[in-house]
């Protein structure tokens, strides 16, 4: 037991002896689940408490995540949501998300953070089991989260996992049901380097008799799919009728990208209301309608200021791998009619296979290359190098604070500035509108 200060002071040690894969990237990654199993043990395995949803894929988990949550809230449900990173409070990590039926859509707060009470507390009462057993952070926010769930009461939990699915922290569960929204090329030194290895290690999620739903699959993974869920029954979003009332133009999460992850989150859906009488059609369609505003998701697409007084639009995305900015580009070419001119602010970490992502980014914009404060940020000489050998020219700016500053400059009111490349940049991006 360790008594700290304060909570600045809990967490400034935290991130200190433990620090996160948004910060130090590999460093912090830490292969198997004995130490998250022991700690479960410790606490008394606290994920028995509450049913949940697992959700694992490349990309759109944390859209996908809020948009079942938010549509499970809509019908009077407690759920608790687990996603990461998060972009500017710790706390984000973990909510319980309430929005009882027969409440008008904006009335109140529908998402509480863990209390900050509540992490202190968990961080000093455990300091001894941290010494000596040394887990990752990503396990201690983990078990920070079921145990939270678990003594709030919560009637259901959604549950992204961090990075992969079989040897992750979170892979302790045994969920109503098991999602794998999509599978791209990302993370190859730690999940492989085909599709096909890395959906092996996604589809570790699948639990004998546990539904599974795949969102997005493709020739090379769909049989791997098929292998894992053996001995669960099986659903493929693409071969499931949707059954709500709700199209991606109804949405508030912004992005053609949103129409996948709002077809895997109806699929999931029709899935659990099989299996759990009471989920009313009506209530889940508006839950989905509104996920953003009811989960407080941020940096899918969202507008962070409007146009006027002489300035641009901006808009931001956490998109990051070659496999988001597929949507990213086709995003773009479909802006280029409505706006005079682009300005792409990019920045990314030092880990990204830039010459993938190269391949997908838009030509017909102006570039302004930075770098997020994170200390995993690739430099911003680096990256505008590793872009030119690919044909790909920009302006530089250290700091987002002056690649915004010199995007003002080149963009006006009938113009636009896009920024996107590492959510540690969205980040500092939502950050810096909170200071103003």
């Amino acid at each position: 037991m360790r008594r700290f200060q304060d909570y600045d002071q809990m967490l400034e040690w935290l991130f200190g002896q433990f620090p996160s894969y948004q910060t130090v990237g590999g460093r912090a990654y830490k292969s198997g689940i004995d130490t998250m199993m022991a700690f479960d043990a410790l606490l008394g395995h606290p994920h028995r408490e509450f049913r949940s949803i697992h959700v694992a894929g490349t990309n759109g988990k944390g859209s996908t995540c809020s948009m079942l949550a938010a549509a499970l809230a809509a019908c009077g449900l407690r759920v608790g949501l687990y996603t990461s990173p998060h972009m500017t409070d710790f706390r984000e990590r973990m909510k319980i998300v309430e929005w009882g039926a027969g409440r008008p859509f904006g009335e109140g707060s529908s998402f509480v953070m863990v209390p900050r009470g509540f992490v202190q507390d968990f961080v000093g009462r455990f300091f001894d089991f941290f010494e000596s057993e040394k887990p990752s952070f990503f396990e201690i926010t983990t078990a920070m989260a079921f145990s939270w769930f678990a003594s709030e009461r919560v009637d259901i939990a959604v549950i992204e996992t961090g990075l992969g699915g079989r040897l992750d922290s979170t892979n302790i569960i045994t969920p109503l049901l098991s999602v794998i929204t999509n599978i791209g090329l990302e993370h190859c030194q730690y999940l492989g380097d085909t599709l096909e290895a890395i959906a092996s290690e996604k589809a570790g999620i699948i639990k004998p008799a546990v539904p599974a739903l795949i969102g997005e699959s493709l020739p090379e993974t769909r049989p791997v799919f098929e292998s894992a869920a053996k001995a669960s029954p099986l659903y493929f979003a693409s071969e499931v009728e949707p059954f709500l009332d709700v199209t991606p133009a109804d949405l508030d999460l912004a992005g053609d990208c949103q129409a996948l992850n709002l077809r895997t989150a109806q699929a999931a859906l029709k899935v659990l209301a099989e299996r759990c009488p009471g989920l009313e059609a009506g209530r889940l369609a508006e839950g989905l309608r509104h996920a953003a505003a009811i989960t407080g998701l941020h940096g899918r697409w969202e507008t962070v200021r409007c146009a006027g007084e002489g300035r641009a639009r901006i808009i931001c995305d956490a998109g990051h791998n070659a496999h988001a900015f597929r949507w990213i580009r086709e995003q773009i070419d479909k802006y280029s009619c409505d706006y005079g001119r682009i300005v792409f602010i990019l920045g990314v970490v030092a880990d990204k296979d830039l010459d993938a992502i190269a391949g997908f980014l838009p030509r017909d914009v102006d570039y302004i290359f930075t770098q997020p404060t994170s200390g995993r940020a690739l430099p911003v000489a680096d990256l505008a190098n590793a872009l030119h050998d690919c044909g790909i020219t920009g302006r530089i700016a250290r700091t987002l604070p002056e690649a915004l500053a010199l995007a003002d400059t080149l963009a006006g009111e009938s113009d636009l500035i896009f920024i996107a490349g590492s959510c540690y940049l969205i980040s500092d991006l939502l950050s810096l509108i909170a200071l103003h």
